[in-house]
Order: structure tokens, then sequence, then C-alpha cells
């Protein structure tokens, strides 16, 4: 298994969801040998989705540390993450992960899936 950790990651957390994430991990139930999963899978109203998550690490999956948050990116999904924030938000308006990707074509209304 590789144990490179790779520094400069496709995605950007924003301060409130770099709060959220922390908040997660700090629960008494959190498995610590589980890394956050960034990533897409097919599927959703636009074609693909988000994938966010704690998950096992898969041998193709590189490592990155955001803000402390040690994550997994599969390379294969990097080319649809570069550059993408993502967002918590925690208002009356709009409450969960919120994810901005420049390399959408368009979007689904709730803002989880979409094409390129």
């Amino acid at each position: 298994m590789q144990t490179e950790t790779v520094t400069s990651s496709p995605v950007v957390f924003t301060p409130n969801t770099i709060m959220e994430l922390k908040r997660l991990m700090a629960e008494k139930d959190f498995n610590h040998d589980q890394f956050l999963r960034v990533g897409v899978k097919g599927g959703g109203c636009s074609g693909l989705s988000y994938i966010l998550a704690f998950e096992d690490r898969k041998p193709e999956d590189e490592m990155y540390t955001i803000e402390g948050i040690p994550c997994i990116i599969n390379p294969a999904h990097a080319i649809y993450l570069y550059g993408m924030e993502i967002d918590w938000k925690s208002g009356l308006d709009a409450r969960g992960f919120v994810f901005t990707n420049p390399n959408a074509s368009s979007t689904c209304g709730c803002g989880s899936s979409f094409s390129v």
C-alpha cells in the first residue's frame, strides 16, 4: 500500500467545512482508522454525484492532508474535482455540505450532482 502523502490537493475546504469535519472526527464513535474520501460516482440527476464520506483507504487512493484532515482521493476522480471548493452551511435556508465545482457544466437543484 502506498504511504506517500500528496501535499497539493485538488479541493479546498472553507473554514466552516474544516470546523464541521473536525467536529465529526471528535465524536466518541468516530473510527480514526478511516479517512475522508472526496470523490465522484456515476448517478444523480445530472450524471455524476459527489462522494464525501469517511472510508477505508484503497490501494489506488492518493493521500492528502487538508488543514490537518487526512483525505483520500482516487486519482481518476481528481480531474472532476480540481479547483472545487467544499463549504458547510448550517443556516435556515441551507444545511449540509455545498460543492462549488468550476469543472461542472451543469448542476442539479440540490447541488449534489453535476455533469461535465
